[in-house]
């Protein structure tokens, strides 16, 4: 039979793995924009192309380029303005950082087009996401 101190470390540690679980399913909240071709040269690869399910990392994960060839699930979760009220498309996309949006970017991350249009309709423009590290 298990002691009082031993359970509560037990239920103790499956707490804290659920709740890293859940932060990690759930992803961190932002916001995306899109950038259009062409892709190249970009701050990561130069004039290396790496297809078009691509993105450019704000200052907010650029880390100094650490965030060169990570790759990211992205997820729209609604608008940011009243021009397209539901732009989401219900789908995700998977992303590789390939270049950094400067200074003045409009969002946490600036998909490619491509990448954008599976998640949400260009037309919106900025859309709120969730992104998580895969």
């Amino acid at each position: 039979m298990a002691t009082p101190k031993v359970v509560a470390s037990v239920v103790v540690m499956a707490t804290v793995v659920g709740l890293a679980m859940v932060s990690t399913v759930a992803g961190i909240s932002g916001t995306a924009t899109f950038y259009t071709p062409p892709y190249t040269p970009s701050a990561c690869f130069g004039f290396q192309g790496q297809g078009t399910m691509i993105a450019a990392a704000s200052d907010v994960f650029w880390n100094g380029g650490a965030a060169c060839g990570k790759r990211y699930v992205v997820t729209c979760t609604g608008a940011t303005n009243q021009g397209v009220p539901r732009p989401c498309t219900g789908r995700s996309v998977t992303v590789k950082i390939v270049d950094h949006c400067p200074s003045g970017c409009q969002g946490t991350i600036d998909l490619s087009q491509e990448a954008f249009a599976v998640i949400a309709n260009p037309d919106a423009g900025k859309i709120k996401i969730d992104y998580r590290q895969v």
